[in-house]
């Protein structure tokens, strides 16, 4: 629900604060002193288009504030987490911000949002219904969501069924069609693909290959100037065959362990000299084993000239490195081998498409049934509801529309809308149709009742949807807004004093002309004034004694009446 709404600079609202609280709230005032503002503020909130319009003349921007609870498991939860916008405290704070430069900027609970995501949340928390502006229930393609969450205890299961069908179907059916469409294509891809495949595999590629074949390319290019080097090194350390400087070091050292145990610095000598020996001794083994290896590297950098330019020419024609090569083997050979395991059981497929559209078409006419079950149920609720609001020889129906053989959506095979025949002898038409202003109002009451459980919103706002009615009528529809009331919260704007009487909570705004500007201010109504407010929408400018007796007992009724419900 609405817990608070603050407005900044919007339309002739310059600053407003109003908390809001369960039930019914109605708003009540003389034509053009804000009460739409308040709607429209909401609305903006929402995630409504915006407008520089909407900026209070003299002003750089306007600023609009919502704070909203939910109960516990609430639809908008779950889409908030999905969004990842942190809820920690259960309260929902929207807010918009719009500049005239034509900037807008959205925040849910401080986090920067845009006004399509923005207006995801919104719908989820708030319903705006006017008299020219109905939303879901007024668009065609909703009523099969509607009919489904009006028969959700037995449809749910059922759907949930269809749809994981019907993707697999949709899946199969594609490879089917795409198969069918492009044969060509398919067979040259099928062909390119074993080309490549091949092409990859017999190189034998591993990863690291390359960079180890330049690095030896490159000591076999200096081999010459490494095999002096070497064997200069060899021969510095190991001499002639007479004494080598690693024999003198080893003499050394041997002279030295005779007398290390007289003195610590004897030792110390002598421990280095150990040292150096094996050292040299190690060194020139490594010498000898990489003469060794020199002596055997003829022929060698032909095979590695070779080989690079193998991967040279991978390289250019399927990546910049030989990783990138191998992941791309790995991704054609898949694709290559889901498309020759297709190629090679095409009957497998076709017999597996024409089961799983025998079970699509099975659940599809399973749902149906369900739903014609459903639209029964639907229509005598509506009709209860009509009968209430003074409109018992309404027809409401719900049609279905079969889709062409063998054609399927992802809510079944047949089209739902809702239809209405307002008088007896006229033809019965679309609801989207329905033309007289009074009607319409009832008639969207009535699905409302319905619906307005089923839908999750917490906060519905009725705009003058009672515009065009009066006497037993006008307070038919305030029973049933109160009654709506009782499960969601209600904010209402009204002309008519039944509405007003049975609200919970009443405002009235009203507008004054301060140092020139023109100001809205709004005041929740105490018991007294509202019977004064009342008694001003009964009677109009003068009000007489009788008038606010009549207010009185207009809401000593309201009160009564909603204690009987």
């Amino acid at each position: 629900m609405l817990q608070e709404l603050s407005i900044q600079n919007l339309a002739i609202i310059d600053q407003l604060t109003v908390d809001f609280s369960n039930g019914m709230t109605v708003l009540t005032g003389e034509t053009g002193a804000g009460k739409s503002i308040i709607i429209d503020a909401v609305g903006l909130l929402a995630g409504n288009r915006g407008s520089q319009s909407y900026i209070r003349t003299g002003e750089n921007k306007l600023i609009l504030q919502g704070l909203f609870v939910f109960p516990k498991n609430n639809i908008t939860y779950h889409l908030l987490d999905q969004l990842g916008i942190d809820h920690d405290d259960g309260n929902v704070i929207l807010q918009r911000e719009i500049y005239r430069n034509g900037r807008n900027i959205c925040r849910v609970n401080g986090m920067l949002v845009n006004t399509n995501t923005l207006k995801k949340i919104g719908v989820t928390m708030i319903e705006i219904d006017g008299q020219n502006e109905h939303q879901e229930l007024m668009k065609p393609e909703n009523h099969i969501k509607l009919l489904d969450e009006f028969a959700h205890q037995k449809i749910d299961h059922v759907l949930k069924q269809y749809r994981t069908c019907y993707h697999e179907y949709h899946h199969l059916k594609a490879i089917i069609d795409d198969k069918i469409k492009n044969q060509k294509q398919w067979s040259q891809q099928i062909d390119m693909l074993t080309f490549q495949v091949n092409d990859i595999k017999n190189a034998d590629l591993k990863d690291g290959e390359e960079e180890e074949l330049v690095n030896e390319r490159k000591r076999l290019q200096n081999h010459q100037k490494i095999n002096d080097a070497l064997t200069k090194s060899y021969g510095y350390i190991n001499g002639d065959e007479t004494v080598s400087p690693l024999d003198m070091v080893g003499q050394s050292m041997n002279a030295m362990q005779q007398i290390e145990e007289l003195d610590p610095s004897f030792r110390k000598i002598s421990e280095s000299l150990r040292n150096s020996y094996y050292a040299l001794q190690d060194v020139s083994n490594s010498i000898s084993n990489q003469l060794e290896l020199q002596d055997s590297s003829e022929g060698r950098l032909d095979q590695i000239e070779e080989r690079l330019n193998t991967i040279y020419n991978l390289k250019h024609k399927y990546g910049d490195s030989i990783k990138q090569i191998l992941n791309y083997y790995q991704k054609i050979k898949n694709e290559l081998d889901q498309m020759q395991s297709s190629d090679n059981n095409e009957t497998k497929l076709n017999d597996q498409f024409d089961q799983i559209k025998g079970k699509l078409k099975s659940l599809a006419h399973k749902l149906s049934h369900l739903r014609h079950q459903a639209a029964d149920r639907l229509e005598s609720s509506v009709h209860k509801q009509l009968s209430d609001l003074y409109m018992g020889k309404t027809v409401f129906e719900v049609r279905f529309h079969s889709l062409p053989i063998g054609e399927y959506t992802s809510n079944g095979n047949e089209k739902i809308e809702f239809y209405i025949q307002t008088n007896p002898g006229e033809s019965i038409k679309p609801l989207p149709k329905i033309a007289s202003g009074g009607e319409l109002s009832r008639i969207m009451l009535a699905l409302k009742t319905v619906f307005s459980d089923l839908q999750g919103v917490t906060s519905i706002m009725f705009d003058e949807v009672d515009t065009g009615v009066s006497g037993r009528v006008a307070q038919a529809m305030a029973n049933k807004i109160s009654g709506i009331a009782k499960h969601t919260q209600v904010l209402c704007i009204t002309h008519l004093p039944q509405v007003a009487a049975m609200s919970d909570h009443h405002y009235f705004i009203s507008k004054k002309v301060i140092h020139g500007r023109t100001k809205t201010n709004l005041e929740k109504l105490s018991n007294r004034k509202r019977v004064d407010e009342l008694a001003r929408m009964l009677a109009g400018t003068t009000i007489t004694k009788l008038t606010l007796e009549h207010a009185n007992e207009l809401l000593r009724l309201a009160n009564k009446a909603k204690k009987d419900e």
